[in-house]
């Protein structure tokens, strides 16, 4: 893979972040910042890519069923970043390029995070990550960060999360698309706010995790109770199955390669796949900034540029992406099952008194 030159200081990049979010800015500042932000946004692609083979190097000592995906973030996701934060400079984004692992079990999950403590000849772990699940987000947000910068000085990001939390994510950003708010970023309506902590917290009863505040005073049958009344009373299960992308409205260019552009048409409810080889880097990254662009402009779309060898692979890791939320919809079978179960026990333990 070719490397990207990086054309800008890292103080330019800083004010082209500002300058993005500023509302005032006149059109040519603003494009001439958005350039300076795809150019440094691209220069994390080579240690991306670097650490994403490190890494699954690294999971075949542990497991090799993880699910592992590599992304660079939207620029609406880092511009509402920014926004969000005022005092961070975008050049200090540590979480630019991303690698997630998507494990079966907390087991797998931790044994990864142990491996990954150890600092490597490219790579220096930082501070700066977070454990989200033994301290989950009040938003219902449970992985584990951790940040690692390469000798360059560009951040990787790795996150770790179980089936469960992946399910649980996902789900949150295929319905807050629907619902026009950012709900993984606690905006938007209240009651789908407070459904999804719910959701979150009696997930990780099934995981035997912390549970998420506010709702660690609710037992498990109390927990498992109130989410299944709040899923009918606001029919989250028939909502997400409607949104769901039947797969023959999928397109794909069925070129062979590890990247792929991935535009979502909410209009028209279409994900379209664009694949390119490693070589064809500098192209996918120009696709990507013209499809950003027509977002800009008011295209009801969302995009994103990932790494994945496999188109079924890809479907696994960006779910929202597909708007598929099965995974989540399989979890509440198995509260319906734990539930049956508590109330089996507490009927004998009365029988018995």
């Amino acid at each position: 893979m070719e490397k990207i030159l990086f054309e800008y200081s890292k103080t330019k990049v800083s004010r082209a972040g500002a300058c993005l979010i500023d509302g005032k800015s006149n059109q040519e500042d603003i494009l001439d910042a958005k350039q300076v932000l795809d150019n440094w946004r691209a220069c994390h692609v080579l240690p991306l890519t670097s650490f994403h083979e490190s890494l699954k190097k690294r999971l075949r000592n542990i497991d090799e069923s993880p699910l592992v995906s590599q992304r660079l973030k939207r620029t609406p996701s880092i511009l509402s970043k920014l926004e969000r934060n005022p005092k961070m400079q975008l050049a200090r984004m540590q979480d630019i390029g991303g690698i997630r692992v998507v494990a079966k079990t907390m087991k797998v999950v931790r044994e990864l995070e142990d491996e990954f403590k150890k600092t490597t000849k490219i790579f220096t772990k930082v501070s700066g990550g977070k454990d989200y699940v033994n301290y989950p987000k009040k938003s219902g947000y449970r992985s584990v960060h951790h940040i690692f910068k390469c000798e360059e000085g560009f951040s990787i990001e790795l996150q770790i999360r179980t089936d469960i939390q992946h399910a649980w994510a996902t789900t949150v950003e295929t319905m807050g698309t629907f619902l026009s708010h950012s709900l993984k970023s606690s905006e938007g309506p209240e009651e789908w706010l407070e459904f999804f902590a719910l959701a979150s917290s009696a997930f990780s009863i099934l995981e035997v995790t912390p549970r998420v505040p506010g709702y660690e005073f609710l037992t498990d049958q109390e927990t498992f109770e109130k989410l299944l009344v709040e899923e009918q009373r606001l029919n989250v299960l028939s909502k997400l199955a409607g949104f769901r992308v039947a797969t023959d409205h999928i397109k794909t260019d069925k070129k062979k390669g590890h990247y792929h552009l991935i535009s979502l048409d909410l209009t028209r409810r279409m994900a379209n796949i664009q694949s390119f080889e490693p070589k064809q880097i500098e192209l996918a990254h120009q696709q990507y900034s013209i499809k950003e662009e027509q977002v800009r402009k008011g295209e009801n779309l969302q995009v994103v540029l990932v790494n994945s060898e496999s188109i079924s692979a890809l479907k696994k890791a960006y779910p929202s992406y597909f708007l598929d939320s099965e995974n989540f919809a399989k979890q509440f079978d198995v509260v319906n099952k734990k539930l049956l179960k508590l109330k089996e026990k507490e009927s004998k333990r009365q029988r018995s008194v």
